[in-house]
């Protein structure tokens, strides 16, 4: 009884607090969530496909990653993204992908072994480190960042019934918290000049402009906000988010590419 008690409040809270954001779209939104995402394949530069949210590619050649460059994928697996990255090097530069976790980045190490040449692989770097203190160690060193932080995922969550009855308003707080502690220390990794490419696959917005109108607050004056539309993308205060119910199924995906300028 406590247990379908616990899932009952978790839906409720959970659709309650998208509701007040969404307003009358958030039942055709939620439904689009629902549905089974249908990913794409990728396969420039690659020795075999990699299936992924068209969104994430959208995304990650926002970036602009170009030959001979020195590059961060701070939260990198399971490795769509640092597959786009790498391949966009050709050879030529440095891409340390990083994932703290073990498991994650055991994953992330057989996807860049399965999917890039030996020459590509050269390229790439996988590091364990704890994104949120990456300036203590690193300073003015990468041409361009993507931090795809850490994230509520609500897709996710609707598909997993556990996840759905233990969510609580409480969490978006807290990786808030976390994914303004990465963008920090990734405005202090790249160089002057550089590039992060902040994402989420959220829909919250607590998680996606308010994290970078918060950097606006705490680094005022030391970086750009670069334009970021792109197909079926719709614009925020900050950076732009792809919904699937008008995004044609892709996403959810929030991207805002910004330039250090100090």
């Amino acid at each position: 009884m406590a247990k379908q008690k616990g899932k009952a409040d978790g839906e409720t809270l959970f659709g309650a607090y998208y509701q007040d954001i969404y307003q009358e779209r958030w039942e055709s939104l939620k439904v689009a969530l629902i549905k089974d995402k249908v990913p794409i394949t990728y396969t420039d530069g690659l020795i075999q496909p990699y299936y992924l949210d068209e969104a994430s590619v959208l995304a990650a050649k926002l970036l602009g990653v170009e030959r001979g460059e020195t590059v961060l994928d701070m939260c990198a697996a399971p490795g769509g993204k640092t597959l786009v990255l790498a391949s966009s090097l050709h050879g030529d530069g440095l891409l340390v992908s990083n994932d703290r976790s073990s498991a994650r980045r055991a994953r992330l190490k057989q996807v860049v072994k399965d999917h890039l040449s030996t020459e590509d692989q050269r390229c790439v770097q996988i590091t364990a480190h704890d994104a949120t203190r990456w300036s203590l160690h690193e300073q003015n060193r990468y041409d361009k960042i993507l931090l795809d932080a850490p994230c509520s995922s609500e897709r996710h969550v609707l598909h997993d019934p556990k996840a759905l009855a233990m969510w609580s308003p409480s969490r978006p707080k807290r990786l808030a918290i976390t994914q303004f502690a990465m963008l920090a220390a990734a405005l202090e990794a790249v160089k002057k000049g550089g590039y992060i490419l902040y994402s989420t696959c959220s829909i919250n917005p607590m998680e996606n402009e308010q994290v970078v109108e918060k950097l606006f607050e705490k680094r005022v004056g030391r970086f750009t906000i670069m334009e970021s539309t792109q197909v079926g993308s719709e614009e925020r205060k900050y950076g732009s988010l792809i919904l699937p119910d008008r995004g044609e199924g892709r996403g959810p995906l929030y991207f805002c590419l910004i330039r250090r300028d100090v």
